[in-house]
């Protein structure tokens, strides 16, 4: 059955249509806090697919979530499709793709079999595959038992001032919470894996750590109390720390857990350094407390600075799904939706559908951990090229995720026709 569905699936499909989706919504500039550019095209594309109850709220101001649902036929189970609007900055992109055809960041040109823009991977094929493989049904003729919600909301990013904290999704999973929303059996948030199955992901909290002394004229340090010296013994038993962490356990999908200083900034005008400040990023892995953790980087920071005029302040200034930053999180393998989506993705793209282990934080643990919902990660593009000014997605493999996502709505929810 599903071979011949998945042949009916191709025998449909329109690939200037889903290609002209994407293209779309890489034209809207939606970096962190102008979510509202990408929300007002998918309002459009949405309604023109067919959806229902389309409901545009904003999780702050004149910064709006969006979600819409397609009703089935009755007794089957409900899916829900999920994906952040927000892309990360531009800076820099059109002065590094200056004279080429790339340096609009919002342009989508097509080069090798490619679509390039910023959000092409990072997640906007994601979010488009989805909906281009409702409509992939629709013109298979295929109606479905159960119901599948689709749910696309801002604030994922880091890096614009006052944003980035999952403000969106949290506005979301309230409403799922509450009971406003109906619970879905299970979700795909749609994060880019080329097109492999992540039922597992790292977690992370991020440290900043200011060390404070004394300032003293170079001529007499004896008076002064030297922050860049505390520093240093900070850093060697935060080494030590993270070598200690990577061996005490082995993720087999996310692997071991470390930490990583990222900046120090420190120093005095030809004097005793009065202050310095860290920062690192501690990732953990699923089944590590997050406030373990915490508590004992605290423990090996302050126990390094052994001078008591000498103090050590930490903030953690990303928090997600937790105060302190995001929790890891995995659901279980044997879960029955894994195989029918790695099937489903196996036979739209030779090679693809692997279950394989998320090396970053998104916001799939506000699902498995806050509302105990199965959520995993999959969707067209590569992690490796997000972020960075050779953000790209192959056709190709975008195409083969509105077949593989059209097969695992049909196969998941229950089809009505089964011709």
């Amino acid at each position: 059955m599903s071979q011949n569905l998945h042949n009916r699936l191709l025998s449909a499909m329109d690939r200037d249509d889903a290609i002209d989706l994407l293209r779309g919504a890489i034209g809207r500039n939606s970096v962190t806090g102008n979510e509202a550019s990408m929300v007002d095209y998918l309002q459009g594309q949405m309604q023109s697919r067919g959806l229902e109850d389309i409901d545009v709220r904003e999780f702050e101001l004149g910064r709006p979530n969006i979600r819409g649902k397609r009703s089935g036929m009755g007794a089957g189970k409900r899916l829900l499709f999920i994906g952040h609007t927000d892309t990360v900055h531009v800076e820099g992109w059109e002065q590094h793709w200056a004279g080429d055809v790339r340096e609009n960041p919002f342009g989508a040109p097509i080069i090798d079999g490619e679509i390039w823009g910023r959000g092409a991977g990072d997640l906007k094929a994601g979010i488009c595959s989805s909906l281009a493989a409702l409509s992939l049904l629709d013109r298979a003729g295929i109606k479905l038992k159960g119901d599948v919600d689709f749910a696309f909301v801002g604030d994922e990013e880091s890096g614009e001032p006052g944003s980035g904290v999952s403000a969106g999704v949290k506005a979301h999973v309230a409403r799922i919470a509450s009971g406003e929303l109906p619970r879905p059996d299970f979700v795909v948030y749609t994060e880019p894996t080329q097109l492999a199955v992540y039922p597992a992901q790292i977690g992370f909290f991020i440290a900043d750590i200011t060390i404070t002394g004394k300032s003293a004229y170079f001529g007499v340090p004896e008076l002064g109390r030297d922050a860049l010296k505390a520093s240093h013994a900070v850093m060697t038993a935060l080494w030590a720390h993270s070598d200690a962490i990577s061996t005490r356990a082995e993720h087999p999908l996310v692997g071991r857990g470390f930490l990583l200083i990222t900046t120090l900034q420190g120093g005095g005008f030809i004097a005793v350094p009065e202050r310095c400040t860290l920062s690192l990023i501690r990732k953990l892995l699923p089944g590590e407390s997050l406030d373990a953790a915490a508590a004992e980087l605290d423990f090996v920071i302050r126990g390094a600075v052994t001078d008591p005029e000498i103090t050590v302040d930490i903030a953690y200034p990303a928090g997600r799904d937790h105060a302190l930053g995001g929790t890891a999180a995995e659901i279980d393998l044997t879960h029955p939706a894994l195989a029918l989506l790695q099937d489903s993705v196996g036979q739209a793209m030779e090679g693809r559908g692997g279950i394989e282990g998320a090396p970053f934080w998104s916001e799939s643990p506000f699902f498995v951990n806050g509302l105990g919902i199965p959520a995993v990660y999959c969707a067209p593009g590569d992690i490796r090229n997000c972020h960075t000014f050779e953000e790209r997605v192959s056709v190709e493999e975008y195409l083969a995720g509105v077949v593989a996502f059209a097969s695992f709505i049909a196969r998941f929810c229950g089809m009505e026709d089964n011709n």
